[in-house]
């Protein structure tokens, strides 16, 4: 998750050209999702996951920067308290525990783990929101968990170097994922209130700087603690590695999260959420493209049991209403 999935709001029906170019905007920010763990693996070639993800991160505060300066709002206690719960749990929870999965793992096997997040998110409805899925909702929850098993257990093997996908990466991803569905739906409550961009925009800053407490805390008391600190790297990083960073920051978070906010309020939620789809199905596609990685059949075959069942019931529609709309 990959990044910003939060800020999903229905809207009263739009024109054609309004909802053409709103399925367009979804579509365009799925794609981007699916090119974020890509250009994570290669910017953790040359630093930590802490340090790539405060990276990533201060790249996409440049981004949501504008957004929050230019809708100033005040929030009450209660909105303050729901707030930095999301950003706690959406940012540095959420992403430390999912790139540290990746740095165990393969893109290809964190892709296809993110592929279930349409059917936690039907889960949750039932669980939390009081939505009951039908039988075949059910029977697509159940293909997706056995799914995830084939990829995690089913065995791959990557042609580079000595990435192989472990068992532990591969769950690392699957709890980031659970994370991910507390930061929607606090996320959610705040949008019954404000907008999403602003709500978006205040969650990843405060995230943020929560991101910046965490990875340089213990290099500002290392005077006191007397422990040696690897220092935030900065002058041996390669020119790819920025690029891979600033991309992954500007554009796979925080332009997807302005791309998704605007399209969800021009086309049915339920419909718009298919796009989530592309995300798992590019990421494995860069993986064994570009990154030399190989699938194993079984993999394959979870994959495919991850995606269709998360395209039954996103296309459902009335089962992911209570937490899409």
């Amino acid at each position: 998750m990959c990044d910003s999935k939060k800020g999903m709001i229905g809207q009263k029906t739009a024109t054609p050209g309004v909802r053409f170019l709103g399925y367009g905007a979804c579509a365009l920010a799925g794609t981007l999702w699916g090119t974020g763990f890509f250009f994570g693996r290669l910017a953790l070639n040359e630093m930590s996951v802490e340090h790539m993800v405060l990276y990533r991160f201060l790249f996409a505060s440049l981004g949501m920067l504008p957004a929050a300066l230019s809708n100033r709002v005040r929030l009450n206690r209660s909105e303050m308290r729901i707030l930095l719960l999301a950003a706690a749990f959406g940012i540095p929870i959420q992403f430390l525990l999912q790139f540290h999965g990746l740095a165990m793992t393969t893109v290809s096997h964190a892709s296809l783990m993110v592929g279930a997040m349409p059917v936690l998110l039907a889960a949750a409805a039932a669980l939390f929101a009081g939505e009951r899925l039908d039988w075949m909702g059910w029977l697509a929850l159940c293909g997706s968990t056995v799914g995830a098993a084939l990829v995690v257990l089913g065995g791959s093997h990557a042609t580079t170097g000595n990435e192989t996908p472990t068992l532990q990466g591969d769950l690392l991803v699957i709890f980031s994922l659970v994370t991910a569905l507390a930061w929607i739906l606090l996320s959610k409550k705040l949008m019954q209130t404000h907008r999403p961009v602003v709500v978006s925009a205040y969650t990843i800053l405060a995230g943020t700087a929560m991101l910046i407490a965490v990875v340089m805390g213990p290099q500002w008391l290392a005077p006191l603690t007397h422990r040696r600190v690897d220092p935030l790297p900065f002058a041996h990083v390669s020119m790819t590695a920025w690029t891979a960073l600033a991309i992954s920051g500007l554009l796979c978070t925080a332009t997807t999260t302005f791309l998704w906010n605007w399209g969800i309020h021009h086309v049915p939620a339920s419909r718009a959420g298919v796009f989530l789809n592309i995300e798992p199905a590019l990421g494995s596609l860069l993986g064994v493209e570009l990154l030399g990685e190989r699938l194993g059949p079984y993999a394959w075959l979870g994959g495919a049991l991850i995606i269709g069942a998360a395209v039954v019931l996103t296309t459902r529609g009335h089962e992911l209403e209570v937490i899409l709309e």
